[in-house]
């Protein structure tokens, strides 16, 4: 099978909890990753803090996630391991080709995303219309920007 695109590596993980401040503790402190970032929005009803290990075109985020109400959707802490991220060379020939052999996407399209990458997201449940989807895993596909590329592709 031919694709338009590659999938270059994994850009990131997202855990959902709770206590930020907990997460915080074991990945900062315990581990040693490093906060590059946060970001919030109450559209997708979270608070997180971008952390980073590797450097490069090696480096993966990690995102810990606690929703800004936990009594709303999105439930960023439902799922702790919530989403993983996958750098992706021409995000929208990947979306085109994959909406085309039957893949699902979560609603809101190619969009700017915490890191200031352009993502979209593969819907975790598939339905009659798209029967191809992440079998009860969020997929964030990431637009690698040209250094990733150059480095991994």
């Amino acid at each position: 099978m031919t694709r338009p695109f590659k999938v270059l590596g994994i850009q990131q993980v997202a855990i959902g909890g709770t206590d930020k401040g907990r997460m915080k503790k074991l990945w900062v402190d315990m581990l040693g990753l490093e906060q590059t970032g946060t970001f919030q929005s109450e559209r997708e009803n979270v608070d997180e803090d971008i952390l980073a290990m590797g450097r490069g075109a090696h480096k993966v985020e990690v995102d810990i996630m606690q929703p800004l109400d936990i009594d709303k959707k999105p439930a960023v802490h439902t799922t702790p391991l919530n989403h993983i991220g996958l750098w992706i060379d021409d995000l929208p020939k990947a979306v085109e080709w994959l909406t085309a052999q039957g893949v699902r996407f979560a609603p809101g399209g190619i969009r700017k995303g915490a890191a200031g990458y352009d993502i979209t997201f593969l819907h975790p449940k598939s339905n009659d219309e798209f029967p191809i989807a992440g079998e009860g895993v969020l997929i964030e596909l990431v637009q690698a920007p040209p250094e990733v590329i150059a480095a991994l592709g």
